[in-house]
């Protein structure tokens, strides 16, 4: 049995709340709300210094734990025990992280953790150096319900131009995924395929996982209830059966204007991914210079944290990689346990 972690990645407001209580849904996998540590500890790792040494595991495992900005509560695991045992496992970033993670699957008794987070599809990269055996689910959204819904949302406080590039840059970042990523590290899957039809295409993807498909996927509600904070409202859907009800919904939430622009600036991804284009009259000038400004602010601000990254990739304070899970620690060239020898790799 796989015990590889599964990363759901997407545009915000691609349906991957869903997913992860269908995921969550499944007797062998766990996967939590939403948590704020990973990224950050990646970023910050130099802080940390030589994770080799069991008081700099302790100074990682704690600033996770309590510190507010991480979100460790949602994962309701002890606080001391996550210390104790970040402190007892390998010392490399990945494994301190992935031991809470761990953790919170051992509280339901599952074999497998996995994590959701949208803003991840552009930083698969560095979950790779975390965890080189990772799994990657891509969900795929019609692009102008992503850009209504992210308008409603009670935390977006950009305008449409940052949503329109928030979809684009989804989209591209799966498409070099797809072109570089091995068949059974990388699967893409649309929402509208999902809602339509959720047991064969939950079917499809257990088999991506090497899983067995559990029919309590196809009805994650009670899921949700364990796996979305309440305090969430705008994760009220997941709480219902799987429905279409908000597919194609963009066109009575979106300004003429808005649509336009979508059709313009996503036109030739959209198609791509299967959507069909309305006609609708080509955008204004004006809206087409301010949607191409955006993205080439956000795509500046992102290269400059990737030189950043590059650099201090020269100088790692300690190893990255996860050793936790078989495939991992032979990735790393660790020698396998007897235990081990007769267990999937």
């Amino acid at each position: 049995m796989s015990d590889r972690p599964v990363f759901v990645i997407g545009c915000p407001r691609s349906g991957t709340t869903m997913l992860q209580l269908m995921l969550h849904s499944h007797p062998r996998m766990a996967v939590p709300p939403e948590t704020r540590f990973l990224v950050p500890a990646y970023y910050r790792r130099r802080t940390w210094g030589d994770l080799r040494l069991d008081q700099r595991r302790r100074a990682l495992a704690e600033w996770i734990a309590t510190d507010r900005s991480t979100k460790f509560r949602e994962l309701k695991i002890d606080k001391d025990e996550f210390v104790r045992e970040a402190m007892a496992g390998p010392g490399s970033l990945g494994s301190v992280i992935g031991t809470a993670f761990r953790m919170y699957a051992d509280r339901f008794d599952k074999a497998r953790w996995g994590d959701k987070r949208p803003s991840y599809v552009k930083q698969v990269d560095l979950l790779l150096r975390l965890f080189p055996d990772a799994q990657f689910i891509h969900l795929i959204r019609d692009g102008r319900d992503c850009v209504a819904s992210l308008k409603e949302m009670p935390w977006y406080t950009l305008d449409s131009f940052h949503a329109v590039s928030t979809w684009a840059e989804a989209i591209d970042a799966g498409g070099r995924l797809k072109r570089t990523l091995a068949a059974d590290t990388y699967y893409e899957l649309r929402y509208e395929d999902l809602t339509d039809d959720p047991m064969t295409e939950l079917k499809k993807l257990c088999h991506f996982l090497d899983e067995e498909f559990s029919p309590s996927m196809v009805s994650p509600r009670e899921a949700a209830s364990v796996a979305v904070p309440q305090h969430k409202v705008w994760h009220s859907n997941t709480h219902r059966e799987v429905t279409r009800s908000r597919v194609g919904s963009w066109a009575n939430r979106l300004d003429d204007w808005e649509i336009a622009l979508c059709e313009h600036m996503l036109g030739d991804r959209l198609e791509s991914m299967g959507y069909e284009l309305t006609g609708a009259p080509k955008p204004t000038k004006e809206h087409v210079i301010a949607a191409q400004k955006t993205m080439q602010k956000r795509k500046a601000s992102r290269m400059r944290k990737g030189m950043r990254d590059r650099l201090n990739r020269l100088r790692e304070p300690s190893p990255v990689a996860a050793l936790l899970t078989s495939r991992q620690r032979s990735l790393a060239g660790v020698p396998q346990q007897r235990a081990e020898l007769t267990e999937p790799v």
